[in-house]
């Protein structure tokens, strides 16, 4: 594996490709509007790096979903606080969760993408 620059690892991660080239999607696009979960490819279609190495390998990606929602959830929480201060209590703790609920398809996708880049092969 090649050493690449912490801004262009964080880019691959971001945009969701390879963590070997950097180039291959590790999602495939969903066009289909009835099947929304997200799907994973098993080999990269450039590098031919295969992304799931063994049973329970993505466990620890939960870990990394779990840190980007509460991020998430607290960042929400705190510019609610801030910027709205006559909202209802109820709806100070609404807001945060909605947000969670809303990204948490691409906490997943990312989370995965995170797990993959810490734990190469």
């Amino acid at each position: 594996m090649k050493k690449v620059s912490f801004f262009k690892k964080l880019t691959q991660i971001v945009r969701l490709k390879c963590p070997e080239c950097g180039e291959g999607n590790v999602f495939r696009k969903n066009k289909d509007s009835i099947n929304f979960f997200p799907e994973m490819i098993e080999t990269c279609e450039h590098c031919h790096h295969h992304y799931d190495r063994e049973p329970g390998y993505f466990l620890g990606a939960m870990y990394a979903s779990y840190g980007l929602a509460v991020f998430e959830g607290l960042s929400t929480f705190l510019l609610v606080y801030f910027f709205l201060p006559n909202i209802s209590t109820f709806m100070t703790a609404l807001i945060p969760a909605v947000v969670i609920l809303l990204l948490s398809g691409m906490n997943y996708k990312m989370g995965r993408v995170i797990w993959m880049n810490l734990f190469p092969r």
